[in-house]
This record gives C-alpha cells, structure tokens and sequence, in this order.
C-alpha cells in the first residue's frame, strides 16, 4: 500500500492523520509504503479501494 496514494485519497498526509486518530508528523515517518498495522484500518476507510497486504511468511 503507497503512502502518496493513500494521503491523495484521503486529500492530504494531515487528512489521513485525522482519519487514523494520529498525528500527521507519524504518517511522515511511514515513507513509501504504510505500515501493515495501518493497512487494514485504511481498508476499512476507503471501503475497500485499498487493500491490505500480509507479509509472505517464512515456511
């Protein structure tokens, strides 16, 4: 899941910030792509339009 792609979804990095319940300097530090723990609650945000991806697990 991109950052940049989100935040402009979301109208601004503040914006998506305000819809997580954090700050924005947080979303800042994420860099180019949005921490699995955020994944799913943006998910649930966007209705679906971004989708949450697991890490490949080691067998």
């Amino acid at each position: 899941m991109n950052t940049h792609e989100v935040a402009e979804f979301f109208g601004s990095k503040t914006k998506l910030a305000a819809a997580l319940g954090i700050r924005p300097s947080a979303v800042t530090m994420w860099g180019e792509t949005v921490p699995e723990s955020r994944q799913y609650q943006i998910q649930v945000l966007s209705k679906g339009k971004f989708k949450a991806k697991r890490r490949s697990q080691a067998t």
